[in-house]
């Protein structure tokens, strides 16, 4: 997998339900990017409470997905970051990506730790919510990751598996467990065990136990 762009945002003021909304959801390609173990230095996160933090230190999308958007918004300007990524990376597959792998990105070394969840944000992105259940049947909705060893990012780079620590729950996996109408429990179980699952998608799935 080669990086083919890196990006950050700057704060930004949007409007939602009547009321002033500042995200970083608006990001631009730059020529490196440095991972940190909380976010991305420079980029800006403006909700910590869902954003950033070390389960969700960097977001990677794959440019492969690109054009299926373009083809869905032609009128939309889909410069790479337009997903809110900070890294757009060739041929990442999310089902044959597991929790808790281990990947060398640039310098840099991390960890895959959740799915990214879609939320308001990205349908203002669009001008439309639909955008949000298009986005979740579609199936690819790219990695958060943890930084286990802090460095540079740049064009160009590439993206290597170090070490598989599980082999059991896919990235997909879990995006099935928090979006499909009908889960396996025994992979519900298993997900919600897997010590390497984000916290904050692990009370995501079991908001779905409770509510099933």
């Amino acid at each position: 997998m080669e990086v083919l762009s890196v990006n950050i945002g700057t704060k930004k003021q949007i409007k939602w339900k009547g009321k002033d909304v500042f995200t970083g959801i608006f990001k631009k390609p730059v020529d490196s990017i440095y991972l940190e173990k909380n976010d991305v230095k420079d980029d800006i996160v403006c909700d910590r409470k869902y954003h950033g933090g070390i389960d969700k230190a960097c977001y990677l999308f794959s440019s492969n997905h690109y054009k299926y958007w373009e083809s869905l918004y032609p009128n939309l300007d889909f410069e790479t970051g337009f997903f809110g990524e900070n890294v757009t990376i060739n041929n990442l597959n999310e089902q044959q990506i597991y929790i808790g792998d281990i990947f060398r990105l640039g310098g840099a070394t991390i960890q895959v730790t959740q799915p990214r969840q879609p939320c308001f944000k990205l349908g203002v992105k669009f001008g439309t919510q639909k955008i949000i259940k298009q986005f979740i049947n579609y199936n690819s909705p790219g990695v958060y990751v943890k930084v286990l060893e802090t460095a540079s990012v740049s064009i160009g780079d590439t993206m290597e598996l170090v070490e598989r620590m599980h082999d059991s729950i896919s990235v997909i996996d879990i995006w099935h467990l928090l979006y499909q109408d009908n889960f396996d429990e025994e992979k519900m179980e298993a997900a919600i065990n897997n010590p390497f699952l984000a916290e904050s998608c692990k009370k995501s799935l079991l908001k779905r136990i409770k509510f099933k």
